[in-house]
């Protein structure tokens, strides 16, 4: 019974500590934004000492960024390592950028691609996006539009626009995939759903080499698919219909 009893209030202590945490990362936030920077540097720097990851990646940012503290990118990138061993998509996708662009670490492509793709295979958006752009332009890989594409459905598929937009490049060039101008058109028009003007111009192209026909069955399928996206219910390799 005791030991029953053990196991029920180490379960409570692991809830407290849960629910502080969260608490105090929503404050150090809310603190950040509001433009109080000692606080919000308090709140993180407690929570990095619980050892607690999204605390730990807010507060590199701030050294990153020289908010409420020197401005220190190597102090930054030591952050985002601790906050990666302990599993954070947000700090792996920050401590890559840092790596690809050799700023607080050394430049070193090749270890921005591992973190990308650690990112993105917790399902980070941005991370997956990233990963898209490196494999079409061959950027610390070799160049491979087939990969590239997969990277960059995997991120539309998340709602994220500008993945959307290259997909749409990519079936307008035949990149990687079969030249399809229907398709092209369907992921610029939910690129343009979203605000992205760019697409929207890319659109009226694709339009020009449809039939009237041809367009009104692929803004059905365009709204069709944006609902899906919407709900979460597409995924990668889906059909649009």
């Amino acid at each position: 019974m005791w030991r029953n009893n053990l196991k029920k209030f180490a379960l409570a202590g692991l809830f407290s500590v849960c629910f502080t945490a969260t608490a105090g990362l929503e404050e150090g936030i809310e603190a950040a934004n509001a433009g109080d920077f000692e606080r919000a540097l308090q709140e993180f720097q407690y929570l990095s000492d619980m050892n607690y990851a999204p605390g730990i990646y807010e507060l590199a940012k701030l050294h990153e960024g020289g908010y409420g503290v020197i401005k220190n990118p190597r102090k930054a990138a030591e952050l985002f390592q601790k906050a990666v061993k302990l599993g954070s998509a947000d700090a792996m996708f920050s401590l890559a950028v840092m790596h690809e662009e050799g700023r607080g670490v050394k430049q070193d492509k090749q270890r921005a691609i591992e973190l990308f793709t650690q990112a993105a295979n917790k399902n980070l958006a941005a991370a997956q996006f990233n990963l898209g752009v490196m494999y079409t332009n061959g950027d610390g890989v070799l160049k491979d539009y087939a990969v590239a594409m997969d990277w960059y459905e995997k991120a539309a598929a998340s709602n994220y626009t500008l993945a959307m937009f290259n997909l749409a490049l990519m079936y307008y060039e035949g990149l990687g995939v079969e030249k399809n101008i229907e398709k092209s058109f369907i992921w610029n028009t939910l690129a343009e759903y979203n605000g992205n003007r760019q697409a929207m111009k890319s659109r009226e192209l694709d339009e020009q080499q449809l039939s009237p026909s041809q367009v009104e069955k692929a803004i059905e399928k365009a709204n069709k698919l944006y609902w899906r996206i919407q709900e979460k219910t597409y995924f990668p390799g889906s059909k649009i219909n």
